[in-house]
């Protein structure tokens, strides 16, 4: 999803050792620390009139926690461009994620999944991520976004549902029930349409402004002026239209680490919410 502009806003080795001492055992090594994905992934409570709940931030009182997610754009119709050498994918990106083991949120399309099945799947084993649904081609649910193509009503659901299935396909064996609407786009009638998918919308409370962006300083300057604890940052992985993301998380990382954030999943941030806080299923 390209946003043009828009605010809406180690597991201790020690234990190991220590239960080998005072034995003729010698210390066993730890095990890698890797955090267990639940077996049921935390959504929210549908909203009033039973519609999809829209989730925008996590508890502002409860840690300073910031949730990084990245949207991994591509339409149906840009195999053309990707077979010309257009890269929608941004492999630097995600070794950057890791090299700095920062957790992070993937809102992934069907199309770029089905384009890059590797790296989909070696996102989707990964337990740093988590994978969560964008739409299988980019194409908006509601008239007026951004110059996007619409989504018939009626194939909203249908939509959803073929991007997990190219999800699952590319090898991403348990993508999240979480859906991020193409441009960030809603109204009452796609959350109805989605209400059967028993997903959770998910949006942002702060713009990174990265979306053909080509100076770093400029998209690490509006996300760390805009985070706040419980944050959801939206930002791309997509190298033709971001090209200056990789760049600015090697930026924001360190500095917000140094004021003291800690970086989760969205499904962390979902689970700590008091859901009263931030469900926001009313048309806009």
């Amino acid at each position: 999803m390209i946003i043009l502009l828009r605010r809406v806003t180690a597991v201790c080795a020690l234990s190991a050792v220590l239960a080998a001492c005072g034995t003729d055992r010698p210390p066993q090594a730890a095990p890698t620390p890797v955090s267990a994905p639940p077996s049921r992934p935390p959504t929210l409570a549908p909203g009033p009139a039973g519609l999809t709940p829209v989730f925008e931030h996590g508890p502002r009182t409860r840690g300073r926690t910031v949730a990084l997610t990245f949207d991994a754009d591509m339409t149906a119709g840009q195999g053309p461009r990707a077979a010309a050498g257009e890269r929608f994918d941004h492999p630097r990106l995600i070794s950057t994620l890791r090299a700095l083991k920062v957790p992070a949120t993937v809102f992934m399309t069907g199309r770029w999944a089905e384009q890059y099945p590797d790296q989909a799947r070696s996102i989707g084993r990964d337990p740093l991520f988590e994978v969560a649904n964008h739409s299988y081609s980019h194409y908006a649910y509601t008239r007026d976004c951004y110059g996007l193509p619409t989504v018939p009503e009626e194939r909203m659901r249908s939509d959803l549902e073929r991007a997990y299935a190219a999800l699952r396909k590319a090898g991403v064996a348990d993508p999240m029930p979480y859906f991020r609407f193409p441009g960030g786009c809603y109204d009452r009638r796609a959350l109805k349409a989605l209400t059967p998918a028993g997903v959770t919308a998910v949006q942002w409370d702060v713009v990174g402004g990265d979306a053909f962006e080509t100076d770093p300083d400029v998209v690490a300057r509006q996300v760390l002026a805009g985070v706040r604890p419980g944050s959801v940052v939206v930002l791309h992985c997509t190298r033709s239209a971001a090209p200056a993301t990789e760049r600015a998380v090697r930026t924001i990382v360190p500095e917000l680490r140094r004021e003291g954030f800690r970086f989760v999943k969205v499904s962390e941030l979902i689970a700590a919410a008091d859901s009263g806080e931030r469900t926001r299923p009313e048309a806009r």
